[in-house]
């Protein structure tokens, strides 16, 4: 795992003490992460599952049946440039209705920052075969012919295809391979998800949006009828999985307790 900066270290560069603009007198606060999503809009919910009712950009009507997704690496980013990374990480299963909030594992110096980010999946350093138990016993792990390490996302569903057959998709995000060849050849996929400026004055719960819809339009407009299956060992689908999940999620609002 990546090294942060010293916690005492950044309280100093951050200028925060129990006293001054801190209203609530705190030095650090704990802060949780919760995840809400939303098909263009409109809230989405696990008892939304399994309804062939919503139309993608490319007007093929399907369904989610199964949507986890993998965070790491929050870090909070001040105005003269230092950070803080809490690490760790996060399976956000919204078929279980598991991991929907997520409180990290370290206090946050309380105070305004410039820039909330995580980064979707794991990154090359933390991608590693086999290592999570956890992540093991919930069969995230990517098959080692395909590089090993762990899935960024699954999201499942069916779809009306072009003979109105109703037919299932697998729309899964990992490490891009190229396993044409002698030796596998990869391009990164995980990226950093940049929420913008946040205040923390105290512990507090910042509240993110994911529109599902968002995965199947911009910037590569998805046809479902091209491309639904066996996406894991396309090196070009999982580019264009991580071009489209940039524009995803979205910061709600920060609630202080």
């Amino acid at each position: 795992m990546k090294s942060i900066f010293p916690f005492l270290l950044l309280l100093a560069t951050l200028g925060v003490s129990c006293s001054d603009d801190d209203v609530s007198g705190q030095v650090a606060a704990q802060v949780s992460l919760r995840f809400n999503h939303n098909w263009d809009g409109e809230e989405f919910q696990t008892s939304d599952f399994n309804t062939v009712g919503y139309a993608n950009l490319n007007g093929e009507k399907m369904s989610v049946e199964r949507l986890r997704y993998l965070i790491s690496d929050v870090t909070f980013e001040s105005s003269d440039g230092s950070s803080f990374t809490v690490e760790g990480y996060n399976l956000v299963d919204l078929t279980n209705e598991k991991g929907l909030s997520y409180q990290l594992s370290d206090s946050v110096p309380v105070g305004n920052y410039t820039n909330v980010y995580f980064t979707f999946g794991f990154d090359n350093d933390n991608n590693q075969n086999g290592i999570y138990p956890d992540l093991n016993t919930a069969l995230w792990n990517v098959p080692e012919m395909l590089g090993g390490g762990y899935h960024y996302m699954q999201l499942e569903g069916k779809f009306i295809d072009s003979t109105q057959t109703e037919t299932g998709y697998q729309y899964h995000a990992i490490r891009a391979v190229d396993n044409s060849g002698e030796e596998l050849v990869f391009e990164d996929t995980f990226f950093q998800v940049d929420l913008g400026p946040v205040e923390i004055q105290q512990n507090s719960t910042i509240a993110i949006s994911m529109n599902i819809a968002e995965w199947f339009k911009n910037p590569n407009q998805w046809n479902l009828n091209q491309l639904h299956s066996m996406m894991m060992p396309n090196f070009e689908a999982q580019k264009a999985i991580s071009q489209n999940g940039k524009t995803v999620f979205g910061l709600e609002g920060v609630f202080q307790e």
